[in-house]
């Protein structure tokens, strides 16, 4: 069936095949090798492999792994000109993932997951797919995301990353376009901006669920960041 979401495994024994509509990988655990015009891809966590109609693929992945599968008839407008065939996916599509899966293994329910598709398709049109995240960026880039309300280092986020400081500082820059701390600011000010608007928190819990202890400090930084104060948003 075209235009349907599955949850699928594949194994270590190399395969390969073509069919007649667009496909979509998108890894939940582990990480999938796949081959597209002679050059072999790994594709993990965090990341999308876009597999045009018609295009012969080989691939492998350990049996344990666990993957998010799109069979669709068309591809959204940004994933057709896409220069590369990877692409890194946003925090809220990441998450919308483990949903797919919970719900794909609970039951059966072909009108919710109608529904589930047409969100995905929404999620998959607000994403950037201009660059591919080196993996090291990425797994900065996650452990950031989960960890907002904790003190960032550059030194810890280097050894996540599995470079020196000044390593990951250029890497970092290079795939992001921003320096890894005024990355830190802009997702946590995002994070806020986004729990001041749709729930009743207050500022003080917002502050700290971003990682400011002090609540002039971010009240001040946030104004700088949007023009706008905390409070002028909640109303």
């Amino acid at each position: 069936m075209l235009n349907t979401l599955s949850i699928r495994s594949y194994t270590r024994q190399r395969a390969g095949h073509a069919h007649n509509y667009h496909q979509l990988v998108l890894p939940l655990y582990g990480v999938i090798y796949i081959e597209l015009d002679t050059v072999s891809t790994r594709v993990g966590p965090g990341e999308c492999v876009v597999i045009r109609s018609g295009d012969t693929h080989y691939f492998t992945a350990k049996e344990e792994s666990r993957f998010v599968v799109a069979d669709m008839s068309e591809l959204p407008e940004n994933l057709c000109d896409m220069s590369s065939s990877v692409f890194s996916v946003s925090e809220p599509l990441r998450c919308y993932l483990s949903f797919i899966e919970s719900q794909l293994e609970h039951q059966v329910n072909t009108h919710l997951e109608a529904s589930m598709y047409h969100l995905f398709l929404k999620l998959l049109a607000e994403q950037n797919t201009l660059r591919h995240i080196d993996t090291r960026v990425l797994s900065a880039q996650t452990y950031i995301a989960d960890h907002l309300s904790s003190r960032l280092s550059i030194d810890h986020l280097a050894s996540i990353a599995c470079l020196s400081q000044t390593q990951f500082k250029k890497v970092f820059k290079e795939h992001v376009g921003f320096s890894v701390m005024q990355y830190i600011t802009h997702v946590r000010m995002e994070k806020a901006k986004a729990l001041l608007a749709h729930t009743d928190y207050p500022i003080q819990l917002v502050a700290e669920k971003v990682g400011y202890t002090d609540v002039s400090s971010f009240s001040r930084r946030f104004t700088a960041h949007f023009g706008l104060t905390p409070r002028e948003i909640t109303h």
